[in-house]
């Protein structure tokens, strides 16, 4: 864990006076981030026990990725001039219990587009090694054995995306070459795109039927807390697959329980709940459960893409225009 600072000067004739420019935090060091613009001060912590500056002048606090909430948050209540909390997380779900300590007019911006290529990558992974059964071949690879049969392919097959943000659309794409069936697109606010309608969320008893593929990318908001709960599961065709690279909670683990344990369903989770999965929870070992351990981000494509991100939003910052990805504003 380190801390240190730095600072880049505007151009001649126009720099601050010492101390006196905003201040910048970044969990990577700011020599590894291309693009910074002049004018900011900046300091580097990745959640170590000695702060680089005094948080009072922070003014644009970049969270480190993966940190443990009592980590990333320790500062905030120092932070009394802070404008920007820029996550590196595409869901902010996290950030809302400690919004209330904030100072009015902080916004606060997720991480779009940082994470979808991975995260659309995992979503077809766990599809197909679901589908077509790679984890029995695993285990028969480590007992050698020769487990040959047939299996379900994707193609063919029609896929239910719940939540059509850059996520859900990097999925699609990735789907394409795939040769599914139909792909159906389901969102709190509908809308057409290039591909084709993007139908409300009120629509989903009426798709689950039809659907082989059911693929969770929603946000965790108070609406989608257990929205694939008993009554969405039962209305899921016999033999379709749940997919969760959204949020655990978004599933309502007991009714998933039910459903896999009958059989009568399959699932590939990225995400649980509880999280981590703790040792001896029934889903460890339910039938036709695939899980892996909320692998979806961190990837090789995580740093030059969030290093891009950081570089932009800072550029916007230092011209005095307002972030994007921009989900709240503290009040």
């Amino acid at each position: 864990m380190s801390a240190d600072h730095t600072r880049i000067p505007r151009p001649p004739g126009a720099s601050p006076e010492p101390g006196s420019a905003p201040v910048v935090w970044l969990p990577v060091p700011p020599a590894e981030v291309d693009g910074l613009p002049g004018g900011l001060e900046y300091a580097h912590w990745d959640g170590g026990d000695r702060y680089p500056t005094d948080p009072a002048r922070c003014a644009f606090y970049c969270a480190p990725y993966l940190a443990a909430y009592e980590v990333w948050t320790r500062p905030l209540p120092e932070m009394a001039n802070l404008r920007v909390l820029q996550t590196l997380t595409a869901g902010t779900d996290h950030v809302e219990p400690a919004l209330a300590g904030l100072p009015a007019g902080v916004r606060v911006c997720n991480a779009r587009g940082v994470h979808d290529a991975s995260t659309a990558e995992l979503a077809v992974t766990l599809i197909l090694a679901s589908l077509r059964g790679v984890p029995d071949f695993v285990r028969a690879q480590e007992t050698g054995e020769w487990r040959s049969g047939f299996r379900p392919a994707l193609a063919d097959r029609s896929v239910l995306i719940v939540g059509y943000g850059s996520v859900g659309s990097a999925i699609e794409d990735r789907l394409a070459p795939f040769e599914c069936e139909r792909v159906t697109r389901v969102a709190r606010s509908p809308r057409t795109t290039a591909r084709g309608p993007v139908l409300p969320i009120t629509s989903l008893p009426q798709l689950l039927p039809g659907a082989d593929v059911v693929v969770l990318v929603t946000p965790l908001t108070e609406a989608t807390r257990h929205l694939a709960g008993a009554e969405f599961l039962a209305r899921m065709k016999d033999g379709a697959l749940l997919v969760n690279v959204a949020r655990g909670p978004v599933v309502d683990t007991k009714a998933l329980l039910t459903e896999v344990e009958s059989g009568r369903i399959t699932a590939a989770l990225d995400v649980t709940d509880p999280e981590p999965l703790p040792p001896g929870h029934p889903l460890w070992r339910a039938p036709g459960v695939l899980i892996t351990p909320h692998a979806g981000g961190p990837t090789s494509a995580f740093l030059p893409r969030a290093k891009r991100l950081i570089s932009a939003q800072l550029r916007r910052f230092a011209a005095g225009e307002p972030p994007e990805h921009v989900v709240t504003t503290t009040g």
